[in-house]
């Protein structure tokens, strides 16, 4: 089974929250790892704003370590659909679609994402 984990869950990860541990399974396995550009875009912006760029390129360079996606074409109409259908912002609707065309699991702490299918979702502690 593949996974996505969305920033929400990258950014706990990489600050060791409370929930950092139940992002550390999927994180870890790269193989089965796949990582929307758009996480590169909103992981990067909020730790280079937060601890500077060096910080937040390392913390893309842990992120390529899975497979990186670009948005395409399907991925968007998709998502265009999801938002429409679910009224969820554009970017959670990226992420969710990227999980579905991927046949992922989709790891979040975002509450947007709340019981949908092929989540998992652990609430802010």
């Amino acid at each position: 089974m593949m996974n996505v984990v969305d920033s929400s869950a990258w950014l706990e990860y990489f600050a060791d929250g409370p929930n950092a541990g139940e992002f550390a399974k999927p994180i870890e396995a790269t193989r089965s790892l796949v990582v929307p550009a758009l996480t590169l875009f909103e992981v990067f912006k909020r730790i280079a704003q937060q601890r500077g760029d060096d910080e937040g390129l390392r913390a893309v360079a842990v992120m390529e370590q899975g497979k990186v996606v670009d948005l395409d074409r399907a991925t968007a109409l998709a998502a265009a659909r999801i938002s429409i259908d679910r009224g969820i912002a554009m970017a959670d609707s990226i992420m969710f679609a990227t999980a579905q065309r991927h046949a992922a699991i989709l790891w979040t702490q975002d509450a947007d994402f709340e019981g949908l299918p092929g989540t998992r979702y652990f609430a802010r502690r």
